[in-house]
């Protein structure tokens, strides 16, 4: 491996910590003794000028007068989620993903599925979510989840199958006939459903032509790692044909975004699940508006946001507007069935702002080989092996290529060290001779950087999909690596290693750093350079101790392959000698000798104007 090789390597490397760093998810602080942070009228999803100043007028009295009603839990379950409702607020108060366990997940026969599937809806405020929300002419606040509906439902359990639909219906009404409706439709088979808002006898009652439909409280956490689910949630907006994220990336931090005008949808994300609320008529005269902290708390760190889609009230005594519903994974092929663009919300990664390198490579290459391998082989662990096999076998040619070019390299050392030895007082003149070297025998000093270069984008994109993908989500491999989308952890440190910030010790990290020491022996013969062989697989396998295992052995697999593959052109393929090329004076001039040709210009240059002065 030559000096070139070299640079290109710590040049890699130190992309690579600053991007890791950049990208790793804050550390917990200790927790502030102070208040938890609650739902205050300048959070709620309304103009918050307008709120203050109509409150300051509202009284004690309620908005509504109405009979008070017993609460009822109504459990709707299909194939693919359990959904529990409550006549407190017309509120989804549950909703269970049959497809997805919790990580403390009990294997036991008498468990009960809330201790077994991952549910979503955070009910540590209003007791539930979807909620309406708007000003009364008088002043008063009014947010649906305080009132006491009732309900068409004649069973407390409905269990529906692939082809079945059913609808609920929830009416407030009070005294001087006034009412709000929340009537819900599911299905059978899917995870979204609709709902339909309507409002009769309110044209006297609703100020400023606007009330809100709110996803307040965001969604449940449901991954061992907070932290790093913290780091994966947000809240977005999209409008206009793209995205617009708000994320509370900083413990304390507390985001806000307004936005007047057609909205299609708005949707709250964490690490692998998402809700996502849509108007049936987007309007030009709506908008929508989300506010989101970052917290510690006694259970970590937190990520809540509070989404609101802004819908103009008509001021007619009958208004109904319909929404969609999804409440489930992150799934790239199955959000694109809604043909929504949900699947916009899918994170395929971004690298140095190559997005448009990233984005092809993820969406169109490893998604769909993963998901085809993942189609007929029963572990997740034998697909990642054997898609690196087929990525090493696509990127054979260039490696060869590269690891030959390394050879002539070793090769032409003493060459290069003869150069420098003559030349020890003139570096200027070392390049030039270097150079001229180079062309003589034909090679190309950057040519071995080729494929490590090429190998980032692809690198990046397992990153981004391991760290995203469901389909990871909780899949076992063998032994101790039972979740490839977090760090296998065999150790845990009692401090934390500086820089880094890790305190632990994965199997596969090491195991990928002892590959890739061997791969650096192999390769490096140059004397000054014997420290790389050190610092670059410790530095590497520190890096990795906080990667998910799956892409930790995708790169073990790799490096074996690659130095059976070394091994071979080094040993036992056919030995290439060290002869000078012919050189074509009608073919158009490389890089290299370009290069060379500025540098004796140059040199040329600096000579006539050493002999003026």
């Amino acid at each position: 491996m030559d000096r070139n090789s070299t640079i290109a390597f710590l040049l890699i490397g130190l992309i690579l910590v600053v991007w890791l760093y950049w990208n790793s998810p804050q550390p917990q602080k200790p927790q502030q003794k102070k208040s938890q942070p609650t739902l205050q009228k300048d959070s709620l999803p309304v103009r918050e000028k307008e709120i203050a100043k109509e409150e300051k007028k509202s009284s004690e009295e309620p908005a509504f007068k109405a009979l008070s009603l017993p609460e009822k839990i109504i459990t709707v379950e299909n194939d693919l989620s359990i959904i529990e409702l409550t006549t407190k607020g017309a509120q989804l108060r549950r909703v269970f993903l049959k497809k997805f366990n919790t990580w403390y997940y009990s294997k036991t026969k008498d468990s009960v599925y809330y201790k077994k599937y991952v549910q979503l809806v955070n009910t540590s405020k209003t007791g539930g979510d979807l909620n309406l929300i708007f000003v009364t002419k008088d002043g008063k606040l009014v947010n649906t989840s305080s009132l006491d509906f009732s309900t068409n439902a004649n069973n407390y359990h409905y269990k529906l199958n692939e082809t079945d639909s059913l609808a609920l219906n929830f009416v407030f009404t009070d005294e001087s006939g006034k009412s709000i409706k929340k009537n819900f439709l599911f299905y059978g088979n899917r995870y979204d459903s609709k709902v339909d808002f309507i409002l009769e006898n309110m044209e006297d009652v609703i100020s400023s032509f606007r009330y809100d439909v709110a996803w307040q409280n965001g969604l449940n956490f449901v991954e061992e790692n907070s932290v790093d689910e913290a780091n994966h949630s947000s809240s977005i907006i999209y409008t206009g044909d793209e995205n617009v994220v708000v994320d509370a990336t900083s413990v304390g931090e507390k985001v806000t975004k307004d936005i007047n005008g057609k909205v299609d949808w708005i949707a709250i994300r964490n690490k692998y699940f998402t809700v996502i609320l849509t108007p049936k008529n987007p309007n030009a005269d709506g908008g929508a508006y989300v506010e989101g902290t970052h917290i510690n708390n006694k259970y970590g760190t937190r990520e809540f946001y509070s989404s609101s889609i802004k819908v103009p009230f008509k001021n007619q005594k009958y208004q109904s507007d319909s929404f969609s519903l999804y409440i489930g994974p992150i799934d790239y092929y199955l959000l694109k069935t809604y043909k929504n663009n949900y699947e916009s919300i899918f994170e395929f990664g971004n690298f140095l702002g190559l997005k448009f390198i990233i984005r092809p490579i993820s969406e169109y290459i490893m998604l769909p080989l993963l998901r085809f391998l993942d189609g007929f082989i029963p572990n997740y662990g034998l697909v990642i092996i054997i898609f690196t096999i087929l990525i090493k076998i696509a990127l054979h040619p260039l490696s060869r290529t590269s690891m030959k070019s390394m050879r002539k390299m070793q090769m032409l050392q003493p060459k290069i060290n003869e150069i420098k030895e003559k030349y020890k007082d003139d570096m200027q003149k070392q390049q030039q001779e270097t150079m001229k070297l180079y062309q003589t025998y034909g090679i190309n000093p950057m040519g071995g950087c080729l494929p490590m270069l090429l190998q980032m984008p692809i690198l990046v994109a397992l990153w981004s999909l391991f760290n995203s993908t469901v389909d990871i989500r909780h899949k076992p491999f063998i032994g101790w690596i039972d979740n490839l989308s977090s760090p296998d952890i065999i150790y845990r440190l009692p401090f934390k290693i500086p820089i880094f910030n890790i305190d632990i010790i994965s199997g596969l990290a090491v195991l990928m750093g002892v590959t890739m020491f061997i791969q650096q022996k192999m390769s490096i013969k140059d004397p000054s350079q014997k420290a790389m062989i050190y610092v670059m697989p410790i530095m590497f396998t520190i890096m990795f101790m906080s990667m998910p295992s799956g892409l930790n052995l995708y790169y073990f697999v790799f490096n074996l392959l690659s130095i059976a593959q070394q091994y071979y052109v080094t040993h036992m393929g056919k030995q290439e000698e060290l002869v000078p090329v012919q050189i074509n004076p009608n073919k158009k001039k490389g890089f290299m000798a370009r290069m060379m040709e500025a540098a004796e210009k140059q040199a040329q240059a600096q000579k006539s104007a050493k002999k003026k002065k």
